[in-house]
């Protein structure tokens, strides 16, 4: 007779070796586990340890996904025990690597998996996992057309949803059981995939157009229609298609682009630091930004609506962001511009007197003489040393801020940038790299982690019950970001370090339900929000009895 299910067998009730006796007895597991009972502390100890001997970050990701599908609590417990140095293994980015062998390495999945070949399954896909209209605070969902710097991988990149979910949960508390994975599986043009027996996605071309629209409608209308609470949030959409579903949802479904709002947010933050140093104002920064896609432009959007905070009118703002990407600079002459680059294209005839027609960087960079250089171009080595000394020669205190990742791919080494700029260059870059030495100063470089920001944004969007995630809540959760640092001192960092993100998320959460209440987009009112914001908080700690109630 085969062995029945047990609670051993559910990770959400799971305890394994912290199971008292009498708990054992009572749940029917007596002699199925060893004579010790454990503390949660214990155990996470013992998995530590097990994740330390691990031969490569890919077999700790591994690892850690066995302990999550065994024991829910104990995987937070190890993760948010650790989180600076666990962030690049359950997200970027060795998550990459794990997507890259998914359906090779095909395990248990926490997701749901909606197919744009059986769009009449949707709804009942959802049904199934037999939650309410009150029992979802947060979904994730992507299509895996663009994921992290290694493109389409389709139904292979459920993982980043999963993983995106498990930094709101280790960072902001945001509680495991109130969320949803979601990958939309609408074909993927990876030659690599397609050809690949073991592929367990849909095998054909990626579906585009009308079909295409109506699918990512029909999500939005179900998602919002069975958990009207829960935020939206599009992870990793292509770069056309990620602009266009937010420009055309934002006012009317809770949804937030973390590849477009959130590092456009953080981006902002590094500004906010940058700029008490400088003492300039908003309306008055010149923008390059060098790699023209979801990320880079949303970054531009970011800095154009701060500029019309600042006093600037709609032209002035456009007039001063300039966009460069393989071609050059962009400009309106070019053919079959996105919508998404359109916005910002520059007038063929401006740049029409500059020497040998060359709408390069660096002429560019000579040309504008930017206050605000952003490289998210995946272009390694693309800020030369001729790039930076020109940025550094238009202006004394230049942001140069090169968020390309992972390392292989970042545009400036920050030790390179330092010595080129002869120290004055304020910087933050998009990997975690030691302090440079120069002239005696140490100079922290802050990393422009988005796991500073969107974790908080969403926590606080959800103690607000905010009916959508305004401009302003943007702002706050990068001014609140910004706040954590000091840059009084030579050679300070633009950002806080990654090491005490859950405290960093609730003061990221507190200014944006506050900017929520303030722009009449809460629908709930707290007498004390810092407390609100606490008790909203899951923490990683076993319930007191066998069914109770997590302490």
């Amino acid at each position: 007779m085969p062995i029945r299910p047990t609670v051993l067998q559910d990770p959400y009730r799971n305890r394994g070796t912290a199971f008292s006796l009498e708990e054992r007895a009572e749940l029917g597991i007596a002699g199925r586990l060893p004579a010790t009972v454990e503390t949660l502390d214990e155990q996470a100890a013992r998995a530590y340890a097990q994740l330390r001997d691990q031969p490569s970050d890919l077999h700790k990701y591994v690892y850690l996904n066995r302990v999550l599908n065994q024991n829910q609590v104990l995987y937070y417990k190890l993760l948010g025990d650790h989180l600076a140095e666990l962030l690049p293994v359950v997200y970027d980015p060795t998550v990459g690597d794990a997507i890259e062998q998914w359906s090779t390495d095909f395990r248990d999945s926490r997701a749901v998996y909606l197919s744009i070949d059986r769009p009449e399954e949707v709804r009942a896909s959802f049904a199934s996992l037999g939650l309410g209209a009150d029992d979802v605070d947060l979904i994730v969902v992507s299509d895996a057309q663009a994921i992290l710097g290694i493109g389409d991988w389709g139904v292979n990149g459920t993982d980043i949803s999963i993983g995106k979910l498990a930094v709101y949960t280790a960072a902001a508390g945001i509680d495991p059981n109130r969320v949803i994975a979601v990958n939309l599986d609408v074909g993927t043009d990876n030659e690599q995939l397609l050809k690949d027996p073991r592929y367990l996605g849909n095998r054909h071309a990626r579906v585009t157009g009308e079909r295409y629209d109506e699918f990512i409608g029909l999500y939005l209308k179900t998602a919002a229609e069975l958990f009207p609470a829960a935020l939206l949030h599009f992870e990793d959409f292509g770069p056309s298609n990620a602009r266009r579903i937010l420009v055309e949802n934002a006012d009317t479904y809770r949804i937030f682009n973390d590849d477009m709002q959130g590092t456009g947010a953080i981006v902002m933050a590094s500004v906010f630091s940058a700029l008490k140093v400088t003492g300039q104002r908003w309306a008055d920064q010149r923008l390059v930004v060098f790699g023209a896609g979801t990320a880079g432009t949303g970054m531009a959007d970011q800095i154009h609506a701060a500029m019309l905070r600042d006093g600037a009118t709609p032209e002035q703002a456009k007039n001063n962001i300039w966009l460069v990407d393989v071609h050059g600079l962009v400009t309106d002459d070019m053919h079959d511009l996105p919508d998404y680059q359109r916005v910002y294209a520059r007038s063929a005839a401006e740049v029409g007197s500059w020497a040998d027609g060359d709408t390069g960087l660096l002429a560019t960079v000579e040309h504008v003489g930017p206050t605000i250089l952003i490289g998210t171009s995946t272009a390694h080595n693309a800020f030369t040393e001729d790039v930076v000394r020109a940025l550094a020669r238009g202006v004394e205190r230049p942001i140069l801020l090169p968020l390309s990742n992972p390392t292989s791919r970042i545009e400036v080494m920050p030790s390179d940038a330092v010595l080129w700029s002869e120290g004055r260059a304020l910087i933050a870059v998009g990997v975690p790299v030691p302090p440079v030495e120069y002239k005696g100063v140490t100079y922290t470089i802050g990393q422009a982690n988005n796991a500073l920001l969107y974790p908080g944004l969403g926590l606080g969007s959800i103690v607000s019950g905010a009916r959508h995630v305004t401009d302003n809540m943007l702002l706050a959760a990068a001014e609140a970001v910004a706040s954590q640092v000091d840059v009084s001192q030579p050679g300070a960092a633009l950002l806080p370090p990654v090491e005490n993100l859950r405290a960093s998320s609730a003061t990221v959460a507190i200014a944006v339900a506050k900017a929520a209440a303030a722009d009449g987009v809460a629908t709930k009112c707290h007498d004390n929000l810092v407390q609100a914001v606490q008790d909203a908080m899951w923490q990683p700690v076993y319930p007191t009895g066998v069914d109770g109630e997590q302490q």
